[in-house]
């Protein structure tokens, strides 16, 4: 069973900055897809962003410019920068993973963390 746990949440007012960070013991995988999930009480899960084990990212549209994902295999972490946060962005975030070969456009992972609370107030 892999583990993931995310850390550096917390309350922030419109237009300021939190990173957040993912612990995983999925770093260890040689092909690993991570991504970030946010869900807001009441609506869908939504896809943030994905990073490939070869570097590669790729961003929804909601977050594309304001959010920047990241990762330190050395230190099994896995990062997501927020710049420019809005009322619209407060949501329980949370890191996943799957071993596979390529993220593309799967959004079936199958090693969740149990989330990190993001409040932006206006």
């Amino acid at each position: 069973q892999e583990t993931l746990a995310e850390s550096g949440g917390g309350s922030v007012q419109s237009g300021g900055s939190l990173r957040l960070s993912c612990v995983s013991s999925m770093f260890k995988y040689s092909r690993y897809c991570m991504a970030w999930y946010r869900q807001a009480p009441g609506q869908k899960r939504e896809w943030l962003t994905s990073i490939h084990s070869t570097g590669t990212t790729t961003y929804a549209d909601s977050v594309k410019g304001r959010f920047t994902t990241s990762q330190d295999a050395g230190k099994g972490t896995l990062y997501l920068q927020m710049d420019r946060l809005e009322p619209e962005d407060t949501a329980m975030y949370y890191c996943a993973g799957g071993i596979w070969d390529a993220c593309g456009s799967r959004r079936d992972h199958g090693y969740w963390g149990r989330g990190t609370q993001v409040t932006v107030s206006s």
